[in-house]
This record gives structure tokens, C-alpha cells and sequence, in this order.
């Protein structure tokens, strides 16, 4: 109510500013009204007021969006990463998704491409870093749940949807005790996080 009665206030002003005084309507050599070309100006004037018409204190509508490379998700999708902010948990298109070397294992592309350094790294120190686990589709966490039960009631499955597996950015790793050590001590450098209480094999990118 507010906005219609401070737009027909609006018009008034405006009226005033077009139409100031009450002139007779002269006829143009044309036979046209010359009063016309001064409504056909107003009527102009109006709909641009009304087009560009605010109500008083409302805040303008923002679309920005935090591109830079902090703005970095935690677990279950709360915040993440602007490549993946676009798709779906388990969803995740092929084209968003590289190959891990030659483990036949994918995940989101930057993740992949560091657990491949990180990999080869490590073996060229002599350590053995295999792959196990890595993207899952959602069928895949669902089917998961099923056989191994809610991490939430002691198995070992996230529900589905909220997998990091379930965005590329989780791979469960084959570590013998000389591979967990080396995981622990270095992984960070390479943006992994062993985050998972009760699954040591579990590492997540944190980007």
C-alpha cells in the first residue's frame, strides 16, 4: 500500500513538472491536436518512473558470488568449492572428474591431480600409496548404506548425498603402517586431511 500511494504521489509531481499550467488545445497545420505531443511526454515520463520505481528502504537485489580460491567447502557440502558448487552430491558430471594416475579410480579434477603427486611422491621415497575407494555416485553411497549400515549408527556409510566420496573429494587409500606414517606426516602439503574417525584409510581434499 505504501509503494502504490508513493507512486501515485510521484505522478502528481511529475504532472506538474509536464502539464505546469491549463493551455487551450491548438489544432497544428496537420489537423493534430498540439496538445497531444504534451500527454504522449508525460505518458513517456510516467512509464519510466514506474519502470525504475523503488519502494522507499528496500535493500537491491545482490548476486555476487565469492569466486576466490578460500571460499572452500567442509563436509557434507556446507561450502563448496566453486568447481563443484554447480552440481549435485553423486551427481557429479564426467567432465568435472580425472582420473587419479593409473589407479582407475576418479575424482573432482584438482583433488585427482594432487593425490596423483602425492602418490608418486611418496614412491619415489619408497612408499606404496594405493587407492581403494574414490568418487561414488549416489546409487553407489545408497547401495553402500545398505551393505555397511549409517556412520551415524556405527557402520561405516554417510547418508547418501552428504558423502565427500559423493563430491570427488574423498579417496580411501590403501596404507600399511609405513604409508600411514608417510600420510600423516605429509598429506597436508598436498591438501589431504585424514577427517574420518574409525577409518584411517579415509582422506579428504580440503582443497
Amino acid at each position: 500500500m505504501e509503494g502504490i500511494t508513493a507512486i501515485a504521489a510521484r505522478m502528481a509531481q511529475l504532472r506538474e513538472l509536464v502539464e505546469p499550467t491549463a493551455v487551450p488545445t491548438a489544432t497544428t497545420a496537420s489537423g493534430s491536436a498540439a496538445g497531444s505531443t504534451t500527454g504522449t511526454a508525460f505518458a513517456d515520463t510516467l512509464a519510466r518512473a514506474v519502470a525504475t520505481y523503488q519502494v522507499p528502504g528496500a535493500a537491491a537485489p545482490t548476486t555476487t558470488v565469492d569466486t576466490s580460491p578460500s571460499s572452500v567447502r567442509r563436509i557434507n557440502g556446507d561450502m563448496l568449492p566453486n568447481g563443484l558448487a554447480a552440481h549435485q552430491n553423486g551427481r557429479v558430471p564426467d567432465a568435472a572428474l580425472t582420473q587419479v594416475g593409473d589407479t582407475g579410480h576418479r575424482l573432482w579434477q584438482p583433488a585427482a591431480q594432487q593425490l596423483t603427486r602425492l602418490i608418486e611422491d611418496a614412491r619415489a621415497q619408497g612408499v606404496t600409496i594405493g587407492v581403494t575407494d574414490s568418487y561414488r555416485t549416489y546409487d553407489t553411497q545408497a547401495d553402500l548404506v545398505r551393505r555397511k549400515g549409517l556412520y551415524s549408527q556405527g557402520g561405516l556409510a554417510a547418508a547418501p548425498g552428504t558423502s565427500d566420496h559423493g563430491w570427488g573429494l574423498a579417496a580411501d587409500l590403501r596404507l600399511d603402517d609405513r604409508a600411514q606414517a608417510w600420510m600423516r606426516a605429509n598429506a597436508e602439503r598436498y591438501g589431504f586431511a585424514e577427517d574420518t574417525p574409525r577409518e584411517p584409510w579415509h582422506w579428504a581434499y580440503q582443497t
